[in-house]
């Protein structure tokens, strides 16, 4: 079920993996004309507030920023602090992403500055929209998701702040130096494309031309310089360590062992795998292995870490092709290494293309909050029915050959594999294969895999079979309860709407 308006426009159901083909031609911005530019190419204003001012702001408009820098980002509070100060309501912030650190704006959006947020929402964010309280719907979009909808029309940027590392005056910019340097500014790509108005913030300026230019500054009208615009250690959020925990590490172990014994470690493989403790894990057996059999992969599409890096450097892999950057050591690689390529939404994840890298890549690792019978999985909330992690690349990603989940079957004595997901966020037909610490599921439509794990001494049960047994451990849990408010939605990567999410239940409180 799925609301027919979300925040003023009308939406468009889920169809099916590929089955929702739009017509019509792309969005666009205004013409601009040189002649209302510097002709020195000089962009730079007094400060952030002078160039909002100059842009136009004004209420009722979306406002976007980026999440390059994690937990450590400094210029969305900023931005709205000055925006509250000008007395302007019900904007909309459009975040690449959201995190902890953006726990304060949850002032703003009380105090009616902020209307409602299109983005994702982890922390507090997320539990201030389960329990109601923002007036507009929320919007989940995976990364690639979010690029078409810029591109689409779906979402008009008014203005777009874009925090960078390094900057000119005319607007080049970058994420690769400076002493808030955070990797690639890719996140931020379609926004300067898109937007009526693109404003640099930069603690790092730098005499023309600022090379390489992740940004371009022929789409950027105003730059401004601050002190500070980011903690880069605190890009390193959520953990990049190597996961302690035996289970978590037999899990990453089996994963492997799968890959291998299903012929999937060939010569030239690609793969793909997040900067979580499991994932890193599983990267290095994966090293192990290719060390003994002699083998490299072509290709790592990243999130970059120090873990990845050390693989490309001694020659397992040739190139990363990397979506953002995960900690300092990945900062350095893309700086240094023509190998390690800053790639974008658009060329990796935009499912509105002719074509993006996401289906190339032999082996996909990924997470999941929740997965169910169908195999159909959740990553936005909880068990509890609370809101508390963003969409990011996991749906784009779920188009790769092999999609793997490891996962341990319960999480705080609560099982991960249940009847029915709280969330739909990805069809269980572009999941090929549960592993847990208890056994691995391999999906039915996967006859291939399943062939060619017989007579192995891999531990194959049914989705079903693993189901049983978390609750023989854990017993059944009980399901959430909702209101019958809406409170977000969240979007397939075509643009439709796979599912809605609801008001958590407030304690004492029935439906009528």
């Amino acid at each position: 079920m799925v609301p027919e308006m979300v925040n003023g426009r009308k939406t468009i159901p889920y169809q099916g993996v590929d089955n929702y083909k739009p017509e019509g031609v792309f969005a666009a911005r205004p013409v601009a004309s040189c002649a209302d530019y510097p002709r020195d190419g000089n962009k730079q204003v007094k400060d952030l507030k002078e160039a909002l001012v100059k842009a136009g702001i004004k209420s009722g408009m979306t406002i976007s920023t980026h999440h390059h820098f994690r937990d450590g980002d400094l210029i969305a509070l900023r931005l709205f602090a000055i925006i509250r100060e000008l007395g302007l309501k019900d904007m909309v912030w459009f975040p690449s992403a959201s995190f902890p650190c953006h726990a304060p704006l949850i002032d703003y959006l009380e105090d009616g500055t902020i209307h409602h947020v299109e983005g994702s929402m982890n922390g507090p964010l997320g539990r201030y929209c389960s329990e109601g309280n923002m007036k507009g719907f929320g919007v989940l979009r995976s990364h690639g998701g979010r690029y078409q909808a810029i591109q689409d029309g779906e979402v008009h940027i008014d203005i777009a702040v874009i925090a960078a590392p390094t900057a000119d005056t005319f607007g080049n910019a970058n994420g690769l130096s400076g002493p808030s340097a955070c990797g690639s500014l890719n996140f931020a790509l379609a926004d300067s494309q898109y937007a009526d108005r693109v404003i640099i913030v930069t603690d790092n300026l730098v005499p023309f031309p600022c090379v390489p230019w992740q940004i371009q500054g022929n789409n950027v009208d105003f730059v401004v310089v601050e002190d500070k615009i980011g903690i880069p250690e605190k890009i390193v959020s959520g953990t990049t360590q190597i996961t302690r925990s035996p289970d978590r590490l037999f899990i990453a172990e089996l994963t492997a062992k799968f890959c291998e014994t299903v012929g999937l470690l060939e010569d030239g493989f690609s793969f793909q795998s997040g900067a979580g403790g499991t994932s890193l894990a599983i990267s290095t057996y994966f090293g192990d292995i290719m060390r003994e059999k002699g083998i490299k992969a072509r290709f790592a599409r990243a999130g970059s870490n120090q873990f990845l890096v050390e693989m490309m450097e001694e020659g397992l892999v040739e190139y990363i092709l990397d979506g953002q950057t995960f900690d300092l050591e990945g900062i350095r690689s893309m700086r240094e290494n023509p190998m390690h390529i800053a790639t974008s939404p658009f060329t990796s994840y935009n499912y509105h293309s002719k074509g993006n890298f996401a289906g190339m890549v032999d082996i996909v690792i990924l997470g999941a909050t929740e997965i169910d019978l169908q195999y159909n999985a959740n990553v936005v909330t909880h068990s509890d029915g609370y809101l508390l992690h963003g969409i990011g690349g996991w749906q784009n990603c779920l188009f790769g050959k092999t999609v793997i989940l490891p996962v341990p079957l319960f999480r705080d004595r609560i099982p991960v594999i249940v009847d029915e997901v709280t969330t739909f966020c990805g069809p269980g037909e572009l999941i090929d294969v549960i592993v847990t610490e208890r056994g691995i599921a391999i999906n039915p439509l996967r006859k291939d895999l399943l062939d060619r794990v017989k007579g192995s001494a891999l531990p194959i049960k049914t989705i079903g079979e693993l189901k049983e047994e978390a609750e023989r451990i854990c017993g059944k849990p009980e399901k959430p309860r909702f209101t019958d408010k809406i409170v977000a939605v969240v979007k397939w990567v075509d643009g439709t709407v796979i599912d809605t999410i609801f008001q958590i239940q407030p304690p004492h409180q029935t439906n009528n």
